[in-house]
């Protein structure tokens, strides 16, 4: 089995690491976009063609199913690479985990970039699967940009500055970017209140690596053997795992994998 992630940067990392432990058999294929990053700024239409060249520098590796581990991708080019890629390889988006944190009652916040915070696609997954709770929309200026460059300094100020904004009652943390599942705890230790009940926090790449499985028809397997290979194409080009992901212990669990053989 062989399962492809596309993103701009390093924020499929958390997604990765998922399906790694779920099915470490599986050949991993990693598609990033370093001469387009960042996405977000793009437009619409811009983006949905830096990322088509990613999912087809992906595709063209045959992998049975490609995971955008991104959630600005998945709102502007979801369809756009369904219809380039589907039925042959299943495509999977990324959403945030809005419906299971509304499920525990709240109070909300969700963490997301300036450009998806107040965004119709966001007010309207608040709306179909948060009615009745409270949630607080915060946009975290710079926290993505800070983790995809490992830079500590820009990471603690930017997770101060957007828990600053959170409030002191909140329960439950939506990490609505999947860059920042890599600093989940950093963010746990600037929202947790003393005296309060632990933060619970979600973020989406569990999530979207068991729907990879399930989309193939495949079970979880934690226990087969760590045979799965990696490969990592920058805009199109095979080389080496950038060397900000081993910054975090989600891009530590994959250079043991080694070069991807031609596996056909």
């Amino acid at each position: 089995m062989k399962i492809a992630l596309m993103d701009s940067g390093i924020g499929l990392l958390a997604a990765t690491a998922a399906v790694r432990r779920l099915r470490p058999d599986a050949d991993l294929v990693l598609s990033l976009d370093p001469d387009g990053m960042p996405w977000g700024p793009r437009t619409s239409e811009d983006l949905t063609g830096r990322a088509l060249a990613v999912a087809e520098a992906a595709a063209a590796r045959r992998p049975d199913a490609l995971i955008i581990g991104c959630n600005t991708a998945t709102v502007h080019a979801l369809p756009a690479l369904r219809a380039r890629l589907e039925p042959g390889i299943p495509v999977i988006g990324t959403v945030p985990a809005i419906k299971p944190a509304a499920a525990g009652g709240g109070p909300v916040a969700i963490w997301a970039t300036p450009a998806t915070t107040g965004s119709p696609y966001q007010r309207g997954l608040i709306a179909d699967f948060a009615g009745g709770v409270h949630v607080t929309e915060v946009p975290c200026w710079g926290l993505a940009e800070a983790v995809e460059h490992a830079d500590e300094a820009a990471i603690d100020a930017a997770v101060a500055a957007a828990a600053a904004l959170t409030p002191r009652d909140v329960t439950t943390v939506v990490l609505g970017c999947t860059h920042y599942e890599l600093v989940a705890e950093r963010i746990r230790a600037a929202v947790q209140q003393p005296g309060a009940a632990p933060l619970v926090l979600h973020g989406s790449a569990g999530a979207v690596a068991a729907q990879a499985l399930r989309r193939l028809g495949e079970l979880p397997a934690p226990d087969a053997p760590a045979e799965g290979a990696l490969t990592v194409l920058l805009s199109g080009r095979e080389d080496a795992l950038p060397a900000a992901a081993l910054h975090y212990a989600e891009g530590r669990l994959l250079p043991a994998a080694g070069p991807l053989a031609d596996r056909r």
